[in-house]
Formats: structure tokens, C-alpha cells, sequence
């Protein structure tokens, strides 16, 4: 668990438009507030991926997300309520509800609540963050502090302390109207 002040201090750093590293399940993840359009174009230009692939939201809470799937049929919330939290992430219709700068060309936008403590602790406070692997396209997903170090070279805004989740592998992906598998686990 983070302290109170520390994590009031990366909600200022995230308030404030800042790109940060923070541990996940399985992989060191690289996060930044979805509604500050310069935050995500710098985190992606950190990345090197392009806008119009989208990007993963990751809260701590599923009321979080309330704003997305108020309007859900029952049976797809139940899908959510039932795999959540945990590494699954889903590709939920955005209706419009999220800028292009975090849906991309996609029609849906893909969502996780999140098991780790630590997620769970900061989105409590900050809302949904994006979410994707802390490595440049291409290359391996950082699984220490050292590695997010070797690639951001100190780029980032702040580093979050704590340990990975202990999962092998990153978050399996579906589709949430028809259930394919996008990225297995």
C-alpha cells in the first residue's frame, strides 16, 4: 500500500498533464489522465505508437466506468461484473463518450478493472488512467523499475513504487459483443 501523500502526489502529477510508470499484474504499465489530450500524445510518442491504434483504461473500481456502461444490456454487464477485477480486459462500445485520442479508429474502447492493489489505490483517487505495456513498440514489456530506467531514460514524470502482480502474462482481451478472443492471456 502507497501512502496518502504519495498518492496525492502522483494525482497532482497526473492532474498536471504527466506521463507515469506504475506496476499492474504482470508488466510495469505507462499511464496518464485519458481527458488531457497532451499527456497521451506524449505518452505515445514515448511509446512510438500511433493514435489511431487506442488505448487500454484501467480503473480500480467498476463503478468507475459507469459513464461507459450505464447503458449496457444486462447480460454484458453481467460479463464485466463477473470477470472484474481481474486481468481481463474488454472491448466495450464507446458511443462517443471518449475522445479520439483514447478510442483511436475503433468504435469500441477497451476496459480493465484491475486486481493490484496499488491500481486500485490510485485510480481510487485519480479515476480510470490509461493503461498500456511500459516499453517502446516492440520491444519486451518492462518487468523491473531498472528496464522502464534502460527505456524512458528518465522521460517519465514520476515512477510508482511496487511490486509487479505476479501473472506471466499480460491481461487476455475480448470483444465484448461477441466474445473473441483479440489477445490471449
Amino acid at each position: 500500500m502507497l501512502a496518502n501523500w504519495r498518492i496525492r502526489q502522483v494525482d497532482r502529477v497526473l492532474h498536471a498533464g504527466g506521463v507515469i510508470a506504475y506496476p499492474t499484474e504482470a508488466v510495469w504499465g505507462l499511464g496518464c489522465n485519458p481527458w488531457k489530450a497532451d499527456a497521451v500524445e506524449r505518452l505515445l510518442d514515448l511509446k512510438q505508437r500511433p493514435v489511431e491504434k487506442g488505448l487500454i483504461l484501467i480503473a480500480g473500481a467498476i463503478e468507475e466506468f459507469d459513464f461507459l456502461l450505464w447503458d449496457l444490456p444486462d447480460s454484458q454487464l453481467a460479463k464485466l461484473r463477473l470477470s472484474w477485477p481481474g486481468a481481463n480486459t474488454w472491448l466495450v462500445p464507446h458511443e462517443d463518450r471518449l475522445p479520439p485520442w483514447i478510442t483511436g479508429q475503433h468504435e469500441t474502447v477497451a476496459l480493465r478493472v484491475s486486481n493490484h492493489p496499488t491500481v486500485r489505490q490510485l485510480c481510487a483517487v485519480t479515476g480510470p488512467l490509461v493503461s498500456t505495456s511500459a516499453n517502446p513498440s516492440g520491444r519486451p514489456p518492462a518487468r523491473s523499475r531498472l528496464r522502464i530506467e534502460q527505456y524512458f531514460h528518465g522521460a517519465l514524470d514520476d515512477v510508482v513504487p511496487g511490486p509487479l502482480g505476479g501473472q506471466r502474462n499480460p491481461s487476455i482481451i475480448r470483444d465484448l459483443r461477441t466474445e473473441a478472443i483479440i489477445r490471449p492471456a
